[in-house]
């Protein structure tokens, strides 16, 4: 018996424009854990998480959810995607174009289950004004939380998200990053989510796993992953904001960095970004210093 949520060993073929690579994955994904998936584009992770969801069958493997199987290529048992109690978030939304944000969501709904939670999620997310208009009609940022909301409408107790903000602006990211860890709080789902963001890797999860070449090459909490260990070169390194200023035309940012309190002067055009109690990301190396998420400044 597994203590986990989710249990994966899975071997599959992947067919990259690199030609074939061998996938071999094994992980456990702890109750109430949000796991952040990252790497290189083309290793593989996006074919997790639909192996993980059914929507692929691996070549051979098991995958287990609360000690339940939903896989198991030696007993040849699958269970069906409708059949696992999941959420799937995609990049581009896959909403229904010709229904209305609250009929997209009531599509979601289990048989015999009630609208009630449909209209809690409209409201969560702040889409109540928003319910009698077609996905035409919304921002990307809004099509976005619809997308989120339909994906708790069964209280799923997995989400998996596919880079799910990589299409917006930072300021909508930000605010899609606030909605998901508040909704977090509430339902208590656990999170797979596959993202490129050094920060939003922060700022999200507990637990991080880099995906290289089909293989899980490195696993942690993000400072164990990153800090002091950046294979590029240089120094990764995690801040987060305490008081922002704007003396002029630049931000004078007082940050905690490195257990030590310390000035950024940052372009003033990073307001958005750089709120109290933002997280970001540091990236130094040996001669500029470069930031993921704000570019740059100077120390």
């Amino acid at each position: 018996m597994s203590d986990n949520l989710l249990d994966v060993h899975i071997r599959h073929t992947l067919h990259t424009v690199h030609g074939i690579l061998p996938m071999e994955v094994d992980f456990s994904l702890a109750r109430g854990s949000m796991m952040v998936l990252t790497g290189p584009s083309g290793a593989g992770k996006t074919t997790l998480l639909r192996l993980i969801a059914g929507l692929i069958h691996p070549d051979s493997g098991r995958i287990t959810f609360e000690n339940n199987t939903w896989l198991d290529s030696s007993l040849r048992v699958h269970v069906p995607v409708q059949k696992r109690h999941i959420g799937f978030v995609f990049q581009d939304y896959a909403l229904f174009p010709h229904m209305t944000v609250r009929k997209n969501l009531l599509f979601a709904l289990a048989r015999n289950q009630s609208a009630e939670i449909a209209d809690e999620l409209l409201e969560a997310t702040g889409l109540s004004q928003l319910a009698d208009r077609s996905p035409a009609q919304l921002s990307g940022g809004q099509q976005q939380r619809v997308a989120l909301a339909r994906a708790l409408v069964r209280k799923p107790e997995l989400l998996l998200m596919d880079e799910p903000f990589a299409a917006l602006d930072p300021e909508m990211r930000l605010q899609l990053q606030d909605l998901l860890l508040k909704l977090h709080r509430k339902h208590g789902f656990s999170a797979i989510i596959v993202t490129h963001d050094m920060g939003e890797i922060f700022r999200l999860a507990d637990h991080v796993a880099i995906m290289e070449a089909g293989k899980l090459t490195r696993t942690g909490t993000p400072p164990e992953v990153y800090l002091n260990n950046d294979h590029t070169g240089g120094l990764v390194v995690y801040g987060e904001v305490l008081t922002v200023e704007k003396p002029g035309e630049t931000l004078l940012i007082r940050a905690w960095i490195d257990g030590k309190i310390r000035q950024l002067d940052v372009p003033a055009h990073f307001e958005a970004q750089m709120q109290p109690g933002t997280p970001f990301t540091l990236h130094y190396t040996a001669d500029c210093v470069d930031i993921r998420i704000l570019k740059s400044y100077k120390l």
